[in-house]
């Protein structure tokens, strides 16, 4: 992709994704995701209906007339984009493959990020972490994050999301909001899940396409394993073949759903062509 190209996709993505967030998804990131707490703000003088446990004694003191203590949230938060880059995300048999609805919902979730003056990170993971951007703020800063999620090609086509979550651990010791983006056709990353759970703000956002779900009747057909690069021949006409294809996708799913649920973490699922806009609106308000 040339730089031109590449400049006009950022643009198109910001356009949209940003007007979601500007419009949408601000209000309901902000009530979702508290602050740290309270931090004191300023002393005022009492005023009627005030809250009496709030006096300032020390300054009322001295002022010979009540005065209250103000506090406000201390807001500053830290948001952190894990996504998958591995093969399985080039999927797709809609109007769009997998990578480009994740890409669209991360520069949602940055921008709402953005606008509420949070930090902002990025972690691209297949097998192994092949991209690590710090959180920041500011416009250059998510626009750039875009550019990594449009451009970025990984080494590896495999998935390990517990070393995803391990690397998380190392770089983030302070609690943010982690959002860890995949298909979730992953095993064995439990253990690593509930010690990420605990620490900070985390939610699962299964993106899949309905086509994955089953292998369709067609005969003797040459399938390539996106993650291992291996092709067989596979036999769809057997009802063996398909129904244990069905159970494994189906057990990586619930695993998906029953792990995050049990560690504390929130979970969505959005299929390619449903609107994640849509699904996103109703987790935040179900948490807010």
């Amino acid at each position: 992709m040339d730089t031109k190209e590449l400049l006009k996709k950022v643009r198109k993505i910001e356009i949209k994704t940003r007007r979601l967030s500007d419009h949408i998804f601000g209000g309901e990131y902000h009530s979702t995701f508290k602050g740290r707490g309270m931090t004191f703000s300023e002393v005022r003088q009492y005023q009627f209906g005030d809250d009496v446990r709030s006096i300032d004694w020390n300054v009322t003191a001295r002022y010979n007339e009540p005065y209250v203590k103000v506090f406000e949230e201390e807001r500053e938060l830290t948001m952190m984009l894990m996504v998958d880059v591995s093969g399985s995300e080039l999927f797709g048999t809609t109007n769009q493959f997998k990578k480009e609805i994740i890409t669209e919902i991360s520069a949602t979730l940055a921008f709402s990020a953005l606008q509420n003056n949070d930090k902002a990170g990025l972690i691209l993971f297949s097998d192994e972490v092949e991209l690590y951007i710090p959180p920041k703020k500011g416009k250059s800063h998510v626009l750039r994050i875009i550019r990594e999620l449009l451009e970025f090609r990984p080494k590896s086509s495999r998935t390990n999301i517990a070393e995803a979550l391990k690397f998380l651990s190392s770089v983030l010791k302070k609690k943010a909001i982690v959002f860890l983006l995949s298909d979730f056709i992953a095993e064995d990353y439990e253990k690593t899940l509930k010690i990420s759970g605990n620490r900070h703000d985390l939610t699962g956002i299964r993106v899949y396409d309905e086509r994955e779900e089953v292998i369709p009747n067609l005969g003797m057909v040459q399938m390539q394993d996106a993650e291992t690069g291996k092709i067989r021949l596979v036999n769809t006409q057997s009802k063996s073949v398909r129904n244990a294809y069905g159970n494994y996708y189906r057990e990586r799913v619930d695993y998906f759903q029953e792990i995050f649920t049990k560690s504390g973490c929130g979970v969505l699922s959005c299929r390619v062509d449903e609107s994640y806009v849509r699904k996103l609106l109703g987790y935040f308000k179900r948490r807010g």
